[in-house]
C-alpha cells in the first residue's frame, strides 16, 4: 500500500503532525507496536502525574502542619490504581478515534526498512514518499548479573499495591519522582545512585535541597555506589554495589534511564545514521537520508526529550513536508519540571552555564519570604534568574510547590524578550504566585 508519509511511531512526536498532513490532504498512516498515542499518554507523563496527586496533596498538607492541619490521610493504593486504569487505560482507543476522523490509517506491528521507501509490517508492505522516525524510547537495561529481577516505569505505573520496600537504581527524574510518589504511599525507599548527586542537570543547591528534603521523609540515598549484582533469596531482592555494600528490598526498579528505539529495522542498511542517543538529524530534522525524518526522544539531541518538545518537532515536520517553511528548526526555550516534592523546574540558560560565564549574572529570589501568603505556606520556594548584559531574562531555576505552573509564566518572558514595562503593563489574577513572581521580577529588569 502507497502513502504519502509513513509515521513509525503513534505518540505526540508523530501524531500531530501526521494530522496537520492528513487535513492537508495527504494520505498518512501510522505504525504503532503498542498502545495509539504512544508512552506519554499510556505508560508516562499522564499516568505517572495522575499516581502523583495524592502524594502532591499530602505534601500540600504537610506544609500547615502545626499551623492549622494534621497528617491523618493516607494514600488508599488499590483504590488509586483502580482509578488510573479508569482514566488511562480507554485513553488509546479514544486517540485511535480520533486519528480515525482524519482517515488516518493506524497500522499495528513492529516496522522494519526492506528499502528507503518500503517497510514491512507483520509480513505486509507499504511504501511511502517520506517517513518520519517517532518510536521514542524504552527503559534502559543494566548490564550487570541478576538485572533480569528489575522492573520499570511501567511496572511501577501499573503496580496493584505498593511494596513495604523497594530500590530505585538511579536518581535521575523516572527514580526521584517515583520514589516521592512511593515515600507518600507508604513504601520504604532506598535509592542508589552511581553519580555523587541525583538530578545533575538541575541546579545544585535546588537539588541537593529536595534530597534533603526527601530524606527527612525517611527516603535513604546512597550515592556514589556502582550496582554490580542484583539478586533473589524467597522474597527479598538484593543489590550489590562494586563499594562492598549491598541494599535489600521487596522489589528493585530500574531508573537508570531510557534507550532509544532503533533496534532491528534495518536502519543502517538503507543509510540512516544512528548513534547511543538515537537518530542523528540536521537541523530540519532529516536524517542522512533526505525523504526520512525524526522526531521526539528517538532523535539523538541535546534538547531536552519531552512531549511538548516531541509535539513542537512532529509539527515543524508536517509544515516542512507542506511547504509551509524552509528554515531550519529554532527551539523556544524550554521550560523543564520534576515532579518530586517539592517540584524542580528550569529554563533557558542554565545557573550551572551562567556561573561559567561573564555573560550573565544570577539573581536569587527568596519566593517564599515575599509570598508567603499566595505560596500556601510553602517555605521551600525559590528562584534564582539568569540575565544577561541587557537586564534581560534568560533562563530560571525554580523549587518549590508551584514551580511548574511559575516556569510556564516565564516562557513568554524569555521569548519575547519582556522588559519591565512590559510586565508593569501585564495585569494578572491575584493573589498568586504566577502574579507574584512577573511582579518581583520587574525589579531586575531594564
Amino acid at each position: 500500500m502507497k502513502y504519502d508519509v509513513i509515521f513509525i511511531g503513534s505518540g505526540h512526536a508523530a501524531w500531530h503532525g501526521a494530522q496537520e498532513l492528513a487535513r492537508a490532504g495527504k494520505r498518512v498512516a501510522l505504525i504503532e507496536q503498542e498502545k495509539v498515542s504512544g508512552t506519554c499518554t499510556n505508560f508516562g507523563c499522564n499516568a505517572k502525574i495522575l499516581l502523583d496527586g495524592p502524594a502532591e496533596l499530602l505534601h500540600h498538607l504537610h506544609n500547615y502542619h502545626g499551623i492549622g492541619m494534621n497528617d491523618a490521610v493516607n494514600i488508599v493504593w488499590p483504590e488509586l490504581m483502580a482509578y488510573k486504569h479508569q482514566v488511562i487505560d480507554p485513553m488509546d482507543e479514544a486517540m485511535a478515534q480520533i486519528l480515525a476522523v482524519d482517515d488516518i490509517d493506524i497500522i499495528f506491528g513492529h516496522a522494519s526498512f526492506v528499502d528507503a521507501h518500503t517497510i514491512t509490517v507483520n509480513d505486509d508492505t507499504y511504501t511511502a514518499d517520506n517517513f518520519v522516525l517517532a518510536m521514542g524510547q524504552r527503559p534502559a537495561k543494566l548490564p550487570v548479573t541478576g538485572t533480569e529481577l528489575t522492573h520499570d516505569s511501567k511496572d511501577f505505573l501499573d503496580l496493584p499495591e505498593m511494596p513495604k520496600s523497594m530500590i530505585m537504581i538511579g536518581a535521575g527524574f523516572i527514580g526521584m519522582e517515583f520514589a516521592s510518589i512511593a515515600q507518600a504511599a507508604g513504601s520504604d525507599v532506598t535509592i542508589v545512585e552511581y553519580a555523587d548527586r541525583a538530578l545533575a542537570n538541575f541546579d545544585a543547591d535546588y537539588t541537593n535541597r529536595v534530597v534533603e528534603l526527601m530524606t527527612a521523609k525517611g527516603i535513604k540515598f546512597a550515592f556514589n555506589n556502582a550496582v554490580e549484582q542484583i539478586s533473589q533469596d524467597g522474597d527479598v531482592f538484593s543489590v550489590k554495589t562494586a563499594q562492598g555494600n549491598t541494599f535489600q528490598a521487596d522489589m528493585v526498579f530500574d531508573t537508570t534511564g531510557r534507550v532509544p528505539n532503533t533496534d532491528d529495522m534495518n536502519l543502517a542498511s538503507i543509510g540512516v545514521e544512528t548513534n547511543r542517543g538515537g537518530v542523528v538529524v540536521n537541523d530540519h530534522m532529516q536524517t542522512s537520508v533526505a525523504h526520512i525524518y525524526a522526531s521526539g526522544d528517538v532523535v539523538a539531541k541535546t534538547t531536552p526529550r519531552l512531549t511538548p518538545t516531541a509535539t513542537f518537532e512532529s509539527l515543524y515536520i508536517a509544515d516542512v513536508l507542506l511547504g509551509q517553511t524552509t528554515a531550519a528548526i529554532a527551539y523556544p526555550a524550554v521550560p523543564s519540571v520534576t515532579f518530586t516534592l517539592p517540584r524542580m523546574a528550569q529554563i533557558g540558560v542554565s545557573t550551572a552555564e551562567a556561573a561559567d560565564s561573564d555573560e550573565y549574572n544570577v539573581y536569587d529570589i527568596n519566593f517564599a519570604q515575599l509570598g508567603m501568603f499566595a505560596s500556601h505556606h510553602d517555605t521551600e520556594a525559590k528562584v534564582k534568574i539568569v540575565l544577561n548584559q541587557q537586564k534581560q531574562l534568560v533562563g530560571a531555576a525554580l523549587i518549590g510547590d508551584a514551580a511548574p505552573e511559575l516556569v510556564n509564566t516565564l516562557v513568554p518572558i524569555i521569548n519575547h524578550k519582556y522588559t519591565k514595562a512590559d510586565l508593569n503593563k501585564t495585569i494578572y489574577a491575584f493573589p498568586t504566585p504566577s502574579a507574584m513572581l512577573p511582579m518581583l521580577l520587574a525589579n531586575f529588569l531594564a
